[in-house]
């Protein structure tokens, strides 16, 4: 069986991939994957023997900027990734028996598969991707803010498609053209089918059955990482109380809102592990209290924490979850850092912050509050909930529907 993943993305769109592919391996399918052509995506791939096909530029450098490209630089990328899809997917996808994509971003997977004649699956890492009259479509940066005084989710669900029609839809049916294919009327609901896939926890964030969606749910896709951590973290540990952790990933937040975290985390009297991420960020100074870190293995840090303050990305998420550690969550309003935030406020593990209108009396509320014992306690209660399994499930059942 050969099986070709695509994504395109920060590190959180390519990891969950990485699992399933080794999932995959250890079921004796050979897999390759189409995913950015980082530095670091191609040394952890080439690690691991999945072969990378290489599409479109390299995320990293995208994201350099202290700001998110124009509208007018996201629409010129857009319209250059489909194009480059359509150039490299057919050659990636000859010889395998399934495509599997992950983001709503994949626009020529489904048509490549189609023209094939194999099967596609897209999967969602998080519910707040697949239309549903519970929640409200995710921010798409680029693209023009609905208006506020509309709250009916089917509008804004439907003004959604219109939006991924407009920017979409003539160049993805001339490709399709191409190819001898039909067009399609609604490019968003094609890319994602009727039966799309879940890539998450059903404790963290849960998929609520929907009319007309037959959402298969596995869980979240990781791998365990059990690499040691560094010997001067360590002993920054050791020397005293846990602290809390602040990082962002692959995103470049304010400065300011950084700074006045760490400040607010001080302010309580506990030290503080900053995360220097793709931002570089490094808001140490002579004190002994605050320690910046490069890349570690999230799954050896958070269990030994006081909290995890970051953007609300979906693995960073779901890893703080596993660790039953509580959260503090400054989403950018990009794609589904909101729903994550949301999803820690309402289960009541952690806080949500408003980054661009937080305070120091805020973060300070915040703080007091995702450290207080309860929190701990409902945030270690959801730690025993949380599943481990997810990429092997999905890679059975993927291995099953195939034979």
């Amino acid at each position: 069986m050969r099986v070709l993943l695509s994504t395109y993305g920060t590190r959180g769109d390519v990891e969950p991939l990485v699992a399933l592919a080794v999932r995959l391996r250890e079921l004796g399918a050979e897999v390759r994957m189409c995913a950015p052509p980082d530095e670091e995506f191609a040394q952890r791939l080439a690690a691991l023997g999945v072969h990378l096909v290489p599409v479109g530029p390299p995320v990293r450098e995208m994201m350099r900027g202290a700001a998110l490209p124009s509208a007018a630089d996201l629409d010129r990328y857009r319209t250059e990734m489909l194009g480059t899809q359509f150039d490299v997917f057919p050659a990636a996808a000859e010889g395998c028996d399934v495509l599997v994509a992950a983001g709503l971003a994949q626009i020529a997977a489904r048509s490549v598969a189609e023209a094939a004649g194999i099967r596609y699956v897209h999967v969602s890492y998080a519910a707040v991707h697949l239309p549903s009259p519970y929640h409200a479509p995710p921010p798409r940066p680029g693209w023009p803010d609905p208006d506020p005084a509309v709250t009916d989710k089917r509008v804004l669900w439907e003004r959604d498609a219109r939006q991924v029609n407009a920017q979409f839809g003539e160049k993805l049916n001339g490709h399709r053209a191409s190819l001898g294919l039909p067009p399609v009327d609604d490019v968003r609901d094609h890319v994602l089918t009727d039966r799309p896939w879940l890539a998450a926890d059903p404790a963290l964030g849960p998929w609520r059955e929907t009319p007309g969606l037959d959402v298969t749910q596995t869980g979240a896709w990781h791998l365990p990482d059990e690499r040691p951590l560094p010997a001067d973290l360590l002993t920054f540990l050791d020397a005293g109380e846990p602290p809390v952790y602040v990082g962002f990933g692959s995103m470049r937040p304010s400065p300011d809102i950084a700074r006045r975290a760490v400040e607010a985390i001080r302010a309580q009297d506990h030290r503080v592990l900053v995360s220097r991420g793709w931002a570089d960020l490094d808001l140490t100074d002579d004190r002994d209290d605050c320690l910046a870190i490069g890349e570690v293995s999230h799954q050896s840090l958070f269990p030994r924490v006081a909290a995890v303050v970051h953007h609300g990305g979906a693995g960073t998420t779901v890893t703080a979850a596993r660790a039953g550690v509580p959260q503090v969550v400054i989403p950018l309003q990009l794609s589904d850092n909101p729903y994550w935030a949301g999803q820690v406020a309402d289960l009541d593990v952690g806080v949500a912050v408003d980054g661009p209108t937080a305070t120091a009396a805020s973060l300070s509320a915040a703080f007091r509050t995702a450290l207080a014992p309860a929190t701990r306690a409902r945030a270690k209660d959801l730690g025993g909930r949380i599943r481990t399994d997810g990429a092997a499930v999905a890679a059975r059942l993927l291995t099953d529907a195939l034979r």
